[in-house]
């Protein structure tokens, strides 16, 4: 595994074409290796950006912070 740091958000379009968001979180143990969990949100959307939108109005997430699949 790698240690550099995921971004928080990740936006992942699926086979049917339906937008989502994953929200994840890191966190290291006690040797310094990093633990990532991932939650998805519930709710698809339409774009990217509807999602991007989403991220920063709900979670507070900045520019920077997101990675697409």
């Amino acid at each position: 595994m790698s240690r550099t740091p995921v971004k928080p958000f990740l936006i992942q379009t699926d086979d049917e074409g339906r937008v989502r968001l994953i929200v994840r979180q890191t966190r290291y143990n006690s040797w310094n290796y990093p633990i990532v969990t991932s939650n998805v949100v519930e709710e698809t959307f339409a774009t990217a950006a509807a999602a991007r939108a989403h991220a920063k109005e709900h979670f507070g997430a900045e520019a920077g912070q997101f990675a697409t699949k």
